[in-house]
């Protein structure tokens, strides 16, 4: 495999792993739920901070999911458990027990945490409405801190690639394919 390949899979690895549409949706209401950061009433700053948690869960749980194609010829979800993926339902002849929990996972999980928590809780909107003086005082940290996390979670994620096909990247023919010069 070239460089170029080498690279190419791992920014797929990157896309798959990261909670991409968790981001999009925290950048698109953000700045709804804070009033632009300036949060006047404690309605805003409690909404904030309960859809940041929500958010961050939505990061690690999209970690711990993973799909197939059942015997029906149609792709399937569930949860990666100790056992297998969780619910099984629809997976005829396929062995569930492949798609086991692995401590990558969580590794995973940690690293889409860090990202996510960078993205939120330097995020302009969130700074000015949770701790304004932050803003000025620290302002050499929000700029560095997020391009840092990120390039330590991304080579995490290129040099420990994800298997785990989760909700939103099913499961293809050109996977197996993968999946199997991975095994060897």
């Amino acid at each position: 495999m070239g460089v170029k390949d080498i690279a190419l899979t791992g920014v797929g690895n990157l896309i798959r792993v990261l909670p991409t549409g968790t981001v999009f949706l925290f950048q698109f209401l953000n700045p709804v739920l804070t009033n632009n950061g300036e949060c006047n009433m404690s309605v805003n700053k409690i909404l904030s901070a309960i859809f940041i948690a929500v958010s961050a869960f939505s990061c690690c749980f999209a970690s711990f999911t993973d799909s197939y194609t059942g015997s029906d010829g149609k792709t399937h979800y569930g949860i990666a458990t100790t056992k297998g993926l969780w619910p099984s339902t629809g997976s005829g002849s396929v062995d569930l027990s492949a798609y086991k929990l692995r401590v990558g996972d969580f590794v995973h999980a940690f690293f889409a945490l860090i990202v996510f928590a960078v993205v939120s809780l330097l995020d302009s909107n969130t700074v000015r409405c949770f701790y304004p003086a932050f803003e000025s005082t620290e302002k050499v940290l929000l700029q560095a801190l997020p391009p840092v996390i990120g390039t330590i979670a991304g080579t995490v994620f290129v040099v420990f690639p994800n298997t785990r096909h989760g909700i939103g990247y099913p499961y293809s023919s050109s996977d197996a394919t993968q999946d199997s010069e991975d095994d060897s």
